[in-house]
């Protein structure tokens, strides 16, 4: 009958369900706000220290040009891999993953809210430090933002799939001590202070921080285009990764 109310019981659409939880990830993360600042320290030093000093050797005469871009690149995986692999793995260790499972978000759909919610994060932080990096000099191409763009995408996914993935197979304290670890191999291996060491295409594939670092380089310094390996280095990246975490991720 016309104006009666019929309940319809049902699971919410995924999209729904999705974007709930992408806005909880976003929700969580602002009340972390030590956590925020800590992941943007030491980028900042990094960029004032090494940018402004002459405390490390840069190739060329523009410092700015070279560690600016740099110092991008490392806040990326500073908040897509070590913080989202550190928080993810207590997540789990807690149990919030474990009530999280037994919601209508499916696997898929919680790997994606946590890579979404963390790409927003990052393009604030991003925001804030190239408005550093403008304060004090630095002189983007504008221009060329775009490829910049994409290839700072396919570096979230690809560390954000290695957090989650590392985060559901080993212990909290584990994945704390693994990604803080290889953290600190890739700020002293990727380019950030000083060159990366010359491993020819094959560095690329092996070290996706200085990969995206010099992509960043070409394009945002000096207004050129990003090479072919290195799209094929962190598109590599990303699949590999994103797919194992697909696979393998356990909520408990």
């Amino acid at each position: 009958m016309s104006g009666v109310f019929a309940p319809a019981p049902g699971r919410a659409p995924m999209r729904s369900v999705v974007a709930s939880q992408i806005r909880m990830e976003l929700t969580l993360t602002a009340r972390r706000g030590e956590a925020v600042v800590l992941a943007m320290g030491v980028p900042l030093l990094v960029l004032l220290g090494a940018g402004l000093t002459e405390v490390t050797n840069v190739p060329g005469d523009d410092r700015l040009a070279f560690v600016v871009p740099g110092v991008l690149a490392l806040t990326v995986m500073s908040t897509a891999f070590t913080g989202q692999a550190i928080t993810t793995g207590y997540e789990r260790s807690y149990g919030v993953l474990k009530r999280l499972g037994a919601s209508p978000l499916t696997r898929p759909g919680l790997l994606f809210a946590k890579t979404a919610a963390v790409l927003g994060l990052i393009v604030l932080q991003l925001i804030v430090l190239a408005g550093v990096g403008l304060a004090v000099g630095w002189r983007p191409h504008f221009e060329a933002i775009l490829p910049a763009l994409g290839v700072t995408v396919l570096a979230t996914a690809a560390y954000s799939g290695l957090a989650l993935l590392m985060a559901s197979l080993l212990r909290p304290e584990a994945t704390t001590g693994a990604a803080t670890l290889i953290y600190v191999l890739m700020l002293a291996a990727g380019g950030i202070m000083f060159a990366a060491p010359d491993l020819g295409t094959f560095g690329w594939f092996v070290l996706p921080l200085a990969a995206h670092a010099e992509a960043l380089r070409q394009t945002l310094s000096y207004g050129g285009s990003v090479p072919t390996a290195i799209w094929l280095s962190l598109a590599t990246w990303a699949v590999v990764f994103v797919t194992a975490a697909a696979r393998k991720f356990r909520w408990e």
